[in-house]
């Protein structure tokens, strides 16, 4: 899956987009069929899926930490499960935040296992069995919608209410993943996240397909204001400009805005360079959770700008604050639900603890 999005995908479609359509089309038909005819294995607690329609950042894992903490509330003991995506390791593993780095597990996974059990794996269903035999009794997977390797008792799908569906089209023309009514059949419900029209044409469509859908927000942790400070923004996550908002939001004057690929991790001259430009401007530097978490664990100038940087950290927060709580009771009785058509069929799960009650 390609995961650096082209600026013209997310503008009305121009040539580049059309000239690609045959390749659109191609990537659009496998995707499309990879998700209904692929053998979906089965495990034995809910399976929660945070997905999108498009490649790019719109919140999905700050919907699953909202998520996990309210699975926490409730006494469960959920897990994350993610592909570690910018990590090395090719192995599944249990994220440990006193050992791993991002180099090695990946950004989001450190930000996850914060807040719950951690597990990458390149093979889901692998990673899955993983997760049961630490003693999850919920799965909540950050990504993985397209996928179709595991069967998801609930597929919410974040949409960017700014950005949408971009240009619309089917990668590599544009940021689309597969067939939108294809997905619509696949997800349980939609999260709407900030203002903004973009995602109206996508909702319209998901309540004609009778499905659902929540509104949410990104807020900033805590007070954190920068009312009248001059600062040095950067971030390398899949909309930066998301981040600047937020910042400016906060009544920082951005001074220096440096944006770097998704999940890239600095180099050293990069790193040089936001610190000496930094101390010449006298400006503080700001960054992004998943920014910050890339340079944790390391030595030199990279931990210089770790103890230089203020973090700018955001929670996801629904409108309707029981919408976490629904979607969690909805997976256990869709896992139920399932588990009992499963064993009427003869299906066998990957051996494990028994559902919630």
């Amino acid at each position: 899956m390609i995961s650096e999005a082209p600026p013209f995908w997310w503008r009305k479609a121009d040539w580049r987009a059309w000239l690609l359509l045959p390749l659109s089309f191609l990537y659009g038909r496998i995707a499309g069929h990879r998700m209904a005819h692929a053998r979906r294995a089965s495990v034995p607690i809910p399976v929660i899926c945070v997905g999108n329609f498009t490649v790019g950042g719109a919140g999905k894992t700050p919907t699953a930490l909202t998520i996990a903490r309210a699975a926490k509330a409730k006494g469960l003991k959920p897990g994350f499960l993610s592909r570690g995506y910018g990590g090395s390791l090719d192995v599944t593993t249990v994220v440990d935040p006193d050992h791993h780095r991002a180099v090695a597990v990946g950004d989001e996974p450190l930000l996850l296992v914060q807040e719950a059990l951690t597990v990458i794996s390149r093979r889901r269903v692998e990673g899955a069995q993983r997760l049961v035999a630490e003693g999850a009794d919920l799965i909540i997977m950050d990504d993985g919608f397209q996928s179709a390797r595991l069967a998801i008792d609930y597929a919410l799908l974040v949409i960017d209410a700014t950005r949408g569906l971009g240009n619309g089209h089917i990668v590599p023309g544009g940021p689309v993943r597969a067939p939108i009514r294809q997905q619509l059949q696949y997800a349980t419900a939609l999260l709407k996240v900030g203002d903004g029209n973009a995602a109206d044409r996508i909702v319209r469509m998901a309540a004609r397909a009778a499905k659902p859908y929540f509104t949410a927000a990104l807020k900033v942790r805590g007070d954190n204001t920068l009312a009248g400070i001059k600062v040095l923004a950067f971030a390398g996550i899949a909309d930066p400009s998301k981040f600047f908002r937020t910042v400016q939001s906060r009544g920082a004057e951005i001074a220096v805005a440096k944006t770097f690929g998704d999940h890239e991790h600095l180099t050293e001259e990069e790193i040089d360079d936001i610190l000496t430009t930094a101390e010449r401007q006298d400006l503080l530097i700001v960054t992004t959770s998943k920014d910050f978490v890339r340079l944790s664990g390391h030595h030199g100038k990279a931990q210089q700008l770790a103890e230089k940087s203020r973090v700018i950290e955001v929670d996801m927060v629904f409108a309707d604050h029981l919408a976490p709580n629904l979607i969690i009771d909805r997976a256990i009785v869709a896992c139920r639900e399932r588990r009992l058509r499963e064993i009427k069929a003869g299906v066998k799960a990957i051996p494990g603890k028994a559902e919630p009650h």
